[in-house]
């Protein structure tokens, strides 16, 4: 979170809060998690443990890291016969002839101090699934259990959750993560060497979860299908496996498997061993995912004209499971209509808005097609993002006045390949031809190879062939890109990666690349990041954030845990960044922002307070980006500016934000203020509000003093997990833009769907201003999974 917020800060964006996506620098279940000081644990009677454990580091608060230990802990499963009726009660026999373990090791806040309250868990299996049941001891009982909303792929730094990585080959290497809060909701993702994620893959598994006065349950079955392993022999296997559990209203962080609290539970390397267990051997299974779709577009409006078209639509998506290591994707007519919809940016930078991918064909093995550097949600790169394959450079044609309309894909097929040795794959899309854009081929290839225990290194291509359009030729363009990624010491890593563009007849032919040192210890954060992009650098599959352009980042901040800060304070975390930009092609330095922040207070209830000094240099040329198309004057300008930043715990039921910042701006001044609110009575019921306020002073050579305001609201009202109703409205004052999007999700079945969509935007024409343009969609969506 405190990426997050110093970013959006510092770079002056405007933009809803989003969940960062997780990465080495940002983990999904350790250091952003805030706890208070644990109280004695008392042993459940009638629970043995019958698994010797080592013995687990008991350093303290201020803890290094420790190194895997050579005796790694073990958890037998128990073979049952029948299958079992998964409803969160573990009253069934088999549960209780199943050997439980617990004596979890707590990673947050004390690393390896007893732990407040601990954790059960059995496993059973049998030829159709693998089960984990999970008793998660509580004496505070249900009142204490914290879950805001049930949105899928929750961000758990603000619920209560148990969750197991599953290390199926047992490289110590990759992981298959399930996760769920105590009300059921499911997260799951993929995991490689704890520095790549998959985070909105979505496998096909069920859990239930029942609350009572001393804990809560969770009840997972997960079929042999979606899980990823060798060939059995008749003596059985063991896999890597970790559980772990976030106990949010003491803010307690603890996994089974001891970490150092400065890494992840993904880090496989720590994770004990599952034996006893015999799955049936890998076969080859398909999963197909049929849909039906009817939609109403209307469009109301001097500039898009007037029409309505109604359209039914049939397509699918067919996975096929080949090996244990291959699995092929295939769509047709695909469709990405229950897909969120993309919130409004009024970009006060020089640098490119990254709009997230949301579609869900798209999102599947983003790790292995995604190398890169991004910095959405850490500084370590500063404001630079380089991604040689962007997917949401398919589907989407670019309009002469700069916006994208959304153009339909045929047809796509993606082949991934994954081992112990070495990972590849492909993907072919086609996208169809329409009156704006013309029909194009899109093509990337990968592959990376594992070198030693944490080393890779790979390669990446892209090719993308648009066909004749009207009087317009067709072309090519594509890319080259090597890279790799290197853990020199288990706190210090290295990544780095060269590129090079080139499209037909000559053109576009340029370099890019960037190089890093990132460094992370329970006490100590700090990286060196530098990247170059040439002029004619132009990547149409991929995406960059600034083109024509040298720079460097660099900082570090302090994690000081000493017993001399008050009680409500976890930690006091002070650190300096710095960003310097130079333009590749005349070598003149365009930019430099250092971020002092001498206050950060990370508190025990969940919340934070910084402060910032941001002392800044800009150097405008003729032709350089003007932030909101501002008449900013060519020459220097040197300024300094002032942020402070608060948030309360996102885990209560009304939590807040706010991000305050003032100071000089170019040539006039900027005060930006915003402010975040959401309250959330019970999880069934949540509502946010984000408000943005940009106002100007004497700005520019027209000496612009006006207020730029974006105002959000969202709710989600859900009767369970599976049934929801998501809306999101927002008003951009700027552009005199509105949208809106209401959602119903039902999720009959694992995986199989029922949408309705509502969406409707609305603008000011530029012919005549109180004209406005309207655009209207309503959308029914049926998805059907069936697998074999």
């Amino acid at each position: 979170m405190r990426f997050v917020l110093l970013l959006a800060s510092s770079c002056l964006f405007t933009f809803t809060q989003a969940q960062p996506s997780p990465g080495p620098f940002t983990p999904l279940v350790s250091d952003t998690l805030q706890i208070q000081s644990p109280t004695t644990s008392n042993p459940t009677p009638g629970v043995s443990t019958t698994v010797t454990a080592p013995a687990q580091p008991s350093t303290g608060g201020t803890a290094t890291i420790f190194a895997p230990s050579s005796v790694r802990k073990v958890i037998s499963a128990t073979e049952i016969s029948n299958n079992l009726k998964i409803d969160g009660s573990l009253s069934e026999a088999e549960w209780q002839s199943a050997q439980p373990t617990r004596n979890f090791f707590q990673v947050e806040p004390f690393q390896g101090q007893r732990l407040g309250s601990d954790t059960d868990v059995r496993i059973l299996y049998n030829r159709q699934f693998l089960y984990i049941a999970a008793f998660n001891h509580d004496s505070s009982g249900r009142k204490a259990l914290r879950s805001p909303n049930f949105r899928r792929d929750f961000a758990p730094v603000a619920h209560d959750f148990f969750g197991v990585a599953i290390d199926g080959f047992n490289d110590r290497r990759n992981a298959m993560s399930f996760v769920t809060n105590a009300y059921g909701t499911q997260r799951d993702l993929l995991t490689f060497d704890d520095q790549l994620y998959d985070q909105d893959w979505d496998g096909l598994w069920r859990v239930r979860t029942t609350r009572t006065d001393s804990g809560w349950v969770a009840e997972i079955a997960i079929p042999w299908q979606t899980l990823r392993y060798s060939r059995a022999d008749s003596a059985g296997q063991s896999w890597g496996i970790n559980f772990f559990r976030n106990r949010r209203s003491a803010n307690e962080l603890s996994a089974w498997s001891p970490h150092p609290r400065a890494f992840t539970s993904y880090r496989m390397e720590y994770a004990g061993l599952l034996t006893g267990i015999k799955p049936p051997p890998p076969s080859p299974n398909i999963r197909i995912q049929p849909y039906l779709l009817l939609s109403d577009d209307t469009y109301r409006g001097t500039e898009i004209g007037n029409s309505r078209d109604v359209r039914v639509k049939l397509g699918g998506d067919v996975k096929w499971a080949i090996n244990p290591n291959t699995v092929l994707d295939l769509t047709f007519n695909t469709d990405f209509a229950q897909a969120d919809v993309d919130r409004q940016v009024n970009n006060l930078t020089r640098f490119s808005v990254f709009f997230p991918e949301r579609r869900q064909f798209f999102l599947e093995n983003a790790s292995l097609f995604g190398p890169g550097l991004t910095s959405i949600g850490g500084l370590e790169g500063g404001s630079m993002i380089i991604r040689p394959f962007f997917s949401r450079s398919i589907g989407l044609a670019q309009l002469p006045d700069g916006t994208s309309q959304p153009v339909p894909i045929d047809a796509g097929a993606r082949l991934v390949y994954r081992s112990l040795k070495r990972n590849y794959g492909g993907m072919f899309i086609r996208q169809r031809g329409t009156s704006f854009s013309p029909a194009t081929d899109f093509a990337v290839g990968r592959y990376s190879e594992n070198i030693g225990r944490q080393n890779r290194i790979g390669a990446l291509f892209t090719l993308k062939n648009a066909h004749r359009f009207d009087s317009t030729g067709g072309y090519q363009n594509g890319l080259i890109a090597l890279d790799g990624f290197f853990r020199l010491t288990p706190s210090l890593a290295y990544n780095v990666m060269a590129i090079g563009s080139l499209s037909s007849g000559g053109r576009d032919r340029g370099l890019a690349g960037y190089s890093q040192f990132f460094y992370r210890s329970n006490q100590l954060v700090s990286w060196l990041t530098q990247t170059i992009v040439t002029k004619g650098f132009n990547p149409e599959m991929g995406f960059v954030s600034r083109s024509d352009v040298i720079s460097t980042a660099t900082g570090f901040f302090l994690v000081e845990r000493g017993s001399w800060l008050p009680r409500r304070v976890r930690s006091f975390e002070p650190g300096v960044f710095a960003e310097m930009y130079h333009k590749a092609s005349t070598g003149y330095l365009q930019e430099v922002q250092f971020n002092t922040n001498p206050i950060w207070l990370t508190l025990q209830s969940g919340g934070m307070f910084g402060l910032f000094v941001n002392p800044t240099f800009q150097r405008l040329d003729d032709g350089d980006f003007r932030p909101l198309g501002l008449n900013i004057a060519t020459g220097n300008y040197r300024y300094v500016r002032y942020n402070v930043l608060i948030g309360s715990d996102a885990s209560r039921k009304v939590s807040y934000q706010l991000n305050a910042e003032t100071g000089r701006y170019y040539d006039g001044r900027l005060n930006y203020l915003r402010g975040s609110l959401t309250v959330a009575p019970v999880p069934h019921v949540a509502l946010g509000f984000i408000a943005e306020v940009n106002q100007f002073k004497n700005v520019g050579q027209d000496r612009f003093s006006e207020s730029v305001q974006l105002y959000s609201v969202e709710s989600r009202l859900a009767v369970n997990p599976r049934l929801q109703l998501i809306s999101f409205y927002q008003r951009n004052t700027f552009t005199d833009r509105n949208v809106w999007n209401v959602r119903l999700s039902w999720e009959f079945r694992p995986l199989s769907f029922l949408y309705i969509v509502y969406n409707h935007g609305s603008y000011a024409g530029s012919i005549r201003e109180r004209d406005r343009q309207q655009e209207q969609h309503i959308i029914g969506k049926l998805s059907y999974l069936k697998q074999f």
